[in-house]
């Protein structure tokens, strides 16, 4: 649309603010490849601007400064709860003599929201939403404390910025109410409104941790490219056509707030790791190779795995990961696929590579030591033209001689094909595993 992607940390509850939580907001765009125009902006940084719209309120009568102790609004709050009416705040200072406020009590400014008629919200996702005023609190915009609370930030915030579209959750809708209230008090004109459904879990609760993971980087510990997870969200609840994997130039060109729909979307593991898969597939083995270093410290058994790669050689990898790739949906398959390269002599055999490796088998092996230490390259080609000239001189199928290869190697029955293997594993390690189990 040709407007500008300002990023604004909404850090007055500065409990919450801690540099960590910011720079996980930080990192995670970051990461995700969604980058913003010019410096954040610091919503505490803001406070004297947000006091002085307070104070305007306040000199407009469209606020006013409320001393009650926090005694006496719990007590407010069990009364309304016993009566069956919502926890709210009664009124108490809304036309208050000033003069009759208790000494020593920092007062909180309230807006003095309208009581009669209605607010509508034209919403471009939700459709035309109303909300009785009568319902509306008399919200703390300024706390005792001079700290403005999170609903009237946004709204001086946004005014200020130019923010021309709040889209957001739609557990944020009511919200939109009293926000509206208060650009109409100053007389500022409204953005638009698009609340979008939130994400939900398989079993259609909302999106929590007990469905997996939740932040950014959890997604990226779990081996997820930022192009395919992109590619994903933005399918979550939005739609073009029947179009399911796109380019970043392709979202920009299609996105539009129509294609959004009303219902909450189900996040499917399942399906963001096939995607995964297709973007690992369609990617460059150094671009590969360089995700997988630096997801590595964050995955569970990563440190230990990129000690092991440290220790063989990054370098024997790179033979085999365009193979590794293309049978991997996340980076930790990848990973986890090192494992033959990372193995020490002599090699642990799983359940079916012992089967696999029976009194003919290691014979077999045993001949193929003696061919394969003769061969003047090491090289893919060189060595499968080998392997199968002994599979037709030896009158054997080339499974019967590659399964039990396959399994000396590695000690599983399946990997990488096993050409790859031995080019990756080097001459001198790949007929030491072999001997290992030669009769």
């Amino acid at each position: 649309r040709g407007g500008a992607f300002l990023l604004r940390i909404e850090d007055t509850d500065r409990e919450r603010s801690t540099d960590a939580a910011v720079s996980a907001i930080l990192g995670g765009l970051d990461w995700l490849g969604l980058t913003w125009d010019g410096e954040p902006i610091y919503q505490f940084a803001r406070a004297d601007r947000h006091r002085e719209i307070a104070e305007q309120l306040l000199a407009q009568g469209h606020a006013y400064r409320c001393y009650c102790t926090p005694a006496e609004l719990e007590t407010m709050r069990e009364t309304a709860r016993a009566e069956g009416c919502p926890p709210t705040y009664d009124g108490t200072w809304r036309d208050r003599d000033e003069t009759k406020a208790p000494a020593g009590v920092k007062p909180a400014i309230r807006f003095k929201a309208p009581r009669t008629g209605e607010t509508v919200i034209d919403d471009q996702v939700q459709g035309r939403v109303v909300f009785q005023n009568s319902q509306l609190d008399d919200l703390i915009i300024l706390r005792s404390d001079g700290a403005p609370t999170y609903n009237f930030a946004v709204v001086v915030d946004d005014h200020d910025m130019g923010v021309t579209h709040v889209i957001r959750g739609a557990d944020h809708l009511n919200n939109a109410s009293r926000q509206t209230v208060i650009y109409q008090a100053l007389g500022w004109e409204l953005p638009a409104f698009a609340h979008v459904p939130l994400i939900h879990g398989p079993d259609g609760a909302k999106l929590s941790k007990r469905h997996g993971a939740q932040g950014t980087e959890e997604y990226r510990a779990m081996g997820y490219l930022p192009v395919a997870l992109r590619n994903y969200l933005v399918r979550l609840g939005w739609s073009h056509g029947n179009d399911e994997i796109m380019s970043t130039q392709q979202l920009i060109e299609w996105f539009d707030l129509d294609g959004i729909g009303k219902s909450a979307a189900r996040f499917d593991f399942a399906k963001l790791a096939d995607l995964n898969g297709h973007y690992i597939r369609k990617a460059a083995p150094a671009e590969i190779r360089l995700r997988l270093q630096a997801a590595l410290p964050e995955m569970a058994d990563g440190p230990e795995i990129a000690k092991g790669l440290d220790r063989v050689g990054w370098e024997k990898l790179d033979a085999v990961l365009p193979a590794l790739m293309e049978r991997a949906r996340t980076l930790k398959d990848i990973a986890e696929g090192t494992g033959f390269l990372r193995a020490q002599r002599p090699l642990k055999l799983d359940e079916k590579a012992a089967k696999q490796l029976d009194d003919g088998a290691r014979a077999t092996l045993a001949e193929l030591v003696k061919a394969f230490s003769a061969a003047p390259t090491w090289d893919v080609a060189a060595l499968e033209a080998l392997v199968r000239a002994y599979a037709e001189q030896s009158g054997k199928k080339l499974g019967q001689v590659a399964q039990p290869l396959r399994a000396a190697l590695t000690g599983s029955t399946v990997s990488p094909p096993v050409f790859d293997i031995m080019v990756a594993l080097g001459r001198d390690e790949a007929l030491a595993r072999i001997g290992d189990q030669a009769a």
